[in-house]
């Protein structure tokens, strides 16, 4: 009896391998960067949102004061932070009591405006309010193709001055 020895196993060939190997790679190649592009591009948008939070709290204090809150320096951590809080209202924020942005005529924390400041807020953050009692807060993003760069820069240039680079700001309206 002849048997017949089947060449063909089901094992891939090196040939295979390679070829899978290297679409693989192309894909991550390819899949990668964007990947990556969109932790930046979250980033800067919560830079926005804490913004916006902030341009809120701020249109709130200046209901019960009618006017916006100057901006003041008190060393380490507080650069350009808001000078908001307290019985008086013109206080260095944190307020004196649990949340960072409060002012009231009993305790300084009867109204609060908001809980916790953003983070970036006296390092990459800026507040500033110019002669006519006008603010601007301004952050830098990463993502220098955001589209609302531009929109934040023609919206607010004539309250916060120069804006360069990836800069995007908020302003009074």
């Amino acid at each position: 009896m002849v048997r017949i020895i089947n060449k063909h196993s089901d094992a891939f060939t090196l040939v295979e391998l390679l070829v899978s190997i290297a679409v693989i790679a192309t894909i991550i190649g390819l899949a990668l960067p964007n990947f990556l592009g969109a932790r930046t591009r979250a980033r800067d948008a919560r830079r926005k949102g804490e913004l916006n939070q902030l341009k809120t709290a701020l249109q709130l204090y200046y209901n019960d004061y009618k006017t916006y809150p100057p901006s003041g320096s008190g060393g380490v951590g507080k650069l350009n932070y808001i000078a908001g809080c307290g019985a008086d209202g013109i206080t260095l924020c944190p307020a004196a009591c649990s949340v960072d942005f409060a002012a009231g005529a009993t305790t300084g924390c009867d109204t609060v405006y908001m809980t916790k400041f953003p983070g970036e807020l006296g390092s990459s953050m800026f507040y500033s309010v110019d002669v006519n009692g006008n603010y601007c807060l301004k952050v830098s993003l990463e993502n220098a193709s955001d589209s609302e760069i531009a929109a934040s820069r023609a919206r607010c240039s004539a309250i916060c001055g120069s804006l360069t680079g990836t800069d995007y700001a908020v302003c009074s309206e």
